[in-house]
This record gives structure tokens, C-alpha cells and sequence, in this order.
């Protein structure tokens, strides 16, 4: 088996050195406990295909051994051999490619699924055995010595054949502590490398899982694994209190893929250990691009708030959090996002305030005066409380939107709009507009609510007003990006002149009435300015 040096420092020299902050509670309750070395044994082939939905092509297998080897995985468990021919197929494609990691075959305890793994050419034999008694009585119908026999005969066919081999007793966890205890000496005897302790239904607690290592141990001499399923959500957990009481090796998938609720997650595994014992078991850096790669391949969408690798998991929004990361990114994060190859954001939301903002604008190298930002945050936050996150493209706009409109007085301000529309109904639209103090209130019809939006206004305020040009452009993709309106209004006596508005926001006839009376305004401007026309 493969194995990797691991660095001599302590936890925590290595937390200072690699922007981790964690707790320095963690090293008092380790009392001296020191983790020497830990070997990533990663299922995402086997295990995690077994997800309901899961289905990968050979292309896509043999891309994620790629990745997995350049993450620095010891041993790859490329699949199930006995399966199918598809499967073998895939398995000594992956065992061709030449990779670092030792690529590993599953394999019932019996010859002929040995004999099927080792025509992959795979250099890691895991063979397996339920060893529980609700398994012996209901699924095995075997006893106790049975169990053992078969357990022994296959280690040691498989040893024959060079290979290193790891013997997992199924559903250990749940096994009579005395017959784990000889079903590990029979096996260790038969030459097994490793021996796998699973939590196969997820129902052990770190405690126990510690006293169970523990006890393991005390007969054990070889590697000890586990391998963790997450049914009541303590798969990383127990992976790591394994280790810390001695197991050396941890079964892990990419995402926390796996059957039911999943195993042990392989990107929570590693930073763990970084954080707490100072072992960098992969290539931290690569983490977060091959969960997202491995993400799309599998079609299971990375939670956002999921650890590590989240898109939450460095996003910031609330105004107070911001202007504390700004300050030093140890206030409200648990180690720096460039460890696992993840990056920070600053999220324009409701809960932004000027800091927020303005360090946003500076990241986006926009230079916005300071007597701007009070009015973008309250725009950001008009957006947020109706459902919209403002992405940098919006923010951009909506930024430059209000630093270009220029210092007016409002004489022509907008106080109650309504629109009627849909199947069947007349588009029309109500406003009541408020010119020097006086109110006006105007009903008119279109051919869609925009158009009678803005006759109704045109109407409420000067009918010499004439619509020359109107566009509209959705500043992202999505169906909830924000609508940037351009209005061009021109005034029907005189010379004609040109008057302009814009306007950004969720809603386009909203917006469209905003860029208009915008437009207004600039024109009563020039008038109470003597602007010839």
C-alpha cells in the first residue's frame, strides 16, 4: 500500500501557518494525543455510485480516478468487480491508467470474486464479511465459526496473489465485542495488511466509536480503518474520533456520497484533520475544484450551505460579519477559503450595510464618492426584502446607475401606481403624481402594462411629453436578474429637446415608471433652470 509522509509539525504551528482558527480549547482537550499518519481510502466509485440516481459512464469514472489521484488519495476504490462486465471494464481501465494512488477491488469472501478483481488488475484486494449477529441470523444464515472460516480461507487467497489486502468485518459496530476481537486475531493471522472497522447503518457515537478502537487495538497489530455511514449525521465525526483513538486509515467519499444518507465525507475528513492535528493528509488546494468537478459528473448538487465546499461556506452578508472579515478574515471564518481552493464573497442582501457595500465596490474597482453608498445600500436592500440577491454584474449597474443621475431637486414625485392586467383585461394603469405640491391622477389604457404606465404618466404631467425611445435589458440571465430601463422622452413644443431616464430594478414595469420620472424631472430641471429648449 501506498503511504505518504506527513509533516512533523504540531496542530499548532500548522493552524498558524495556514490561516486556521480554530478554538484553543481543541489542543487542551487533546492533552499530548498527537495523529502520526492517516491514509484517505476514498469510495466515491463504488460506494458513492451505489447513491440512488447515481449512474457514471466509463469516461466519467475514469476522469474522477484522474482527479482523486491528483488529490493525493492512497487508495482508490474503483468498484465492485463481480457487478458486471461494464464494471470490470471500468476498473481495469482505471487500474491501467497508471496513477499514484493504489486502485482497490471490492470483493465478496469468496475465490471466484477475488479471482474476478485480480483479472482488473487492481493492486488492492477489500474483501468483506458480516459479522454482526442480526446479519449472521437474518441475511448469512451462518454461525460464528462459519463466518470465520470463510473470512480466514479469503484473506488468505488473496494474499497469495500479492496484493495487499483489507478484510472489513460488516456491520462492526454492532458486533459482539469478543468475537470482533477474534474475528480481527484470525485474519491478522491469515496476513490481512488492514482491517476495516464499518459503521455500516451509521449508529455508533464518537464516544463509543473511541472506546471501540481502543478495545480493538489492545489485539490488534496491523492498520485499523473505518468506514462511516452518516444515518444520524456522525459520519465525519466518527471517522475522526477512530482516528484519533488510533485507527490510521478512514473511508471517505467525495461530496458525502454514498447509500442512504451517505458516508463520511472526504473534504470535512481532510480539513478535520488539518485543523484539529495539523496532518495534511491531500492536496488541500485541489479540494474544492474536484468537489465541484465530481459534482456535476454525479448530478448531486453541492448543498449551499455545505461545509468546505458550500457556496455559503465563505459568503458573507450581514454588515457587521463583513466589516469584521475585512478586518481580518479570523473573526467570522474557521480557516481561510484559499486552503481548499475556494474564495470569499461578500453577498449584497438585506442585511449589508455601508461597509459592505463599499468593500464590495472596491473589489469590483468601482470608485463610487461615499455621499452615493447610503443611497445604493438602500436600493440593495428595497431588492432584498422582495426575494432578490443582488449578484456583481447588478451591483455594477445599479452602482453606476446611481453615481451618474445628477443632484435635482424632485419637483415631479411619484405617490401611488397601479396597474391592471392579464387574460381578457385591458391593460390599464392608475397614477397619482405630485408636480410642485399638486396632485394629479390619471388612468389611461395600452397595449400592455407598460405602455399604459406610461401614458398614464405622460398624461398626469405634461401631455406634450412624447415617448421617442424605450428599452429594456435584463443586466444577467436569470428570470429574477434586474431589468435596466432606458427612457427617452421629448418635449413636443419648441425644439424638441431630448430628455433621458434610466432605471434598474426586479420589476420591469416598476422600473420602466422609474426611468420616466426620472426623465420628468430632468426636464422640469431645465426648466426651473431657464434652459432654453
Amino acid at each position: 500500500m501506498k503511504t505518504r509522509q506527513v509533516g512533523s509539525e504540531s496542530a499548532r504551528e500548522v493552524a498558524d501557518r495556514r490561516s486556521i482558527y480554530t478554538s484553543h480549547y481543541n489542543q487542551q482537550a487533546l492533552k499530548g494525543r498527537k495523529v502520526a499518519e492517516v491514509t484517505i481510502f476514498d469510495t466515491t466509485l463504488r460506494d458513492g455510485e451505489q447513491t440512488p440516481g447515481v449512474a457514471l459512464s466509463m469516461q466519467e469514472k475514469l476522469r474522477i480516478a484522474e482527479l482523486l489521484d491528483e488529490l493525493g488519495v492512497h487508495v482508490i476504490e474503483a468498484g465492485f468487480p463481480a457487478t458486471s462486465e461494464g464494471e470490470r471494464q471500468a476498473i481495469k481501465a482505471i487500474a491501467d491508467l497508471g496513477l499514484d494512488s493504489s486502485i482497490c477491488g471490492l470483493a465478496r469472501s469468496n475465490p471466484a470474486d477475488i479471482d474476478v478483481a485480480l483479472g482488473c488488475d487492481v493492486d488492492y484486494i477489500h474483501t468483506f464479511l458480516a459479522t454482526s449477529d442480526i446479519h449472521l441470523k437474518y441475511k448469512l444464515k451462518m454461525t460464528r465459526e462459519e463466518v470465520m472460516e470463510k473470512a480466514v480461507a479469503a484473506v488468505e487467497y488473496a494474499k497469495s496473489h500479492g496484493v495487499t489486502v483489507e478484510f472489513s468485518c460488516e456491520d462492526a459496530t454492532r458486533t459482539e465485542i469478543g468475537f470482533l476481537k477474534d474475528m480481527h486475531v484470525a485474519v491478522q493471522d491469515a496476513g490481512v495488511d488492514v482491517i476495516n472497522v464499518p459503521d455500516t447503518v451509521g449508529v455508533i457515537s464518537p464516544e463509543a466509536m473511541d472506546m471501540l478502537i481502543s478495545e480493538l487495538l489492545t489485539v490488534t497489530k496491523v492498520p485499523i480503518s473505518v468506514h462511516c455511514h452518516d444515518d444520524l449525521g456522525l459520519a465525519v465525526a466518527n471517522s475522526i474520533a477512530a482516528i484519533r483513538a488510533g485507527a490510521r486509515q478512514a473511508h471517505v467519499c467525495v461530496n458525502g456520497l454514498g447509500e442512504r444518507a451517505g458516508n463520511a465525507a472526504l473534504e470535512e475528513v481532510a480539513m478535520d484533520l488539518l485543523a484539529f492535528y495539523g496532518v495534511e493528509p491531500l492536496v488541500m488546494s485541489k479540494i474544492g475544484s474536484t468537489c465541484k468537478a465530481i459534482s456535476r459528473m454525479t448530478g448531486y448538487p453541492i448543498p449551499k450551505n455545505k461545509a468546505i465546499v458550500g457556496s455559503n461556506a465563505f459568503s458573507h452578508e450581514s454588515g457587521i460579519h463583513v466589516h469584521g472579515v475585512m478586518g481580518h478574515a479570523s473573526t467570522y471564518e474557521a480557516f481561510g477559503p484559499e486552503i481548499v481552493g475556494m474564495s470569499r464573497a461578500i453577498v449584497m442582501g438585506k442585511h449589508s450595510g455601508a461597509h459592505s457595500v463599499r468593500d464590495k465596490l472596491k473589489e469590483l474597482r468601482l470608485d463610487i464618492a461615499d455621499d452615493h453608498i447610503p443611497e445604493i445600500v438602500k436600493k440593495i436592500k428595497e431588492l432584498a426584502e422582495s426575494g432578490k440577491t443582488v449578484d456583481d454584474a447588478e451591483l455594477v449597474a445599479l452602482a453606476d446607475h446611481v453615481a451618474s443621475r445628477e443632484l435635482r431637486e424632485e419637483r415631479v414625485k411619484l405617490k401611488e401606481f397601479a396597474v391592471f392586467t392579464g387574460k381578457g383585461i385591458t391593460p390599464t394603469a392608475t397614477v397619482t403624481v405630485e408636480v410642485d405640491g399638486v396632485s394629479n391622477t390619471v388612468s389611461q389604457v395600452g397595449i400592455g402594462p407598460v405602455d399604459a404606465s406610461l401614458k398614464a404618466l405622460r398624461s398626469a404631467v405634461d401631455e406634450n411629453l412624447v415617448l421617442e425611445e424605450y428599452r429594456l435589458s435584463a443586466i444577467t440571465g436569470g428570470s429574477d436578474s434586474l431589468a435596466e430601463v432606458t427612457v427617452l422622452l421629448r418635449d413636443s413644443n419648441g425644439t424638441g429637446r431630448l430628455f433621458v431616464g434610466k432605471g434598474i430594478g426586479s420589476d420591469i414595469v416598476q422600473t420602466s415608471v422609474d426611468a420616466t420620472v426620472e426623465a420628468i424631472n430632468r426636464q422640469y430641471s431645465m426648466i426651473k433652470k431657464g434652459v432654453s429648449e
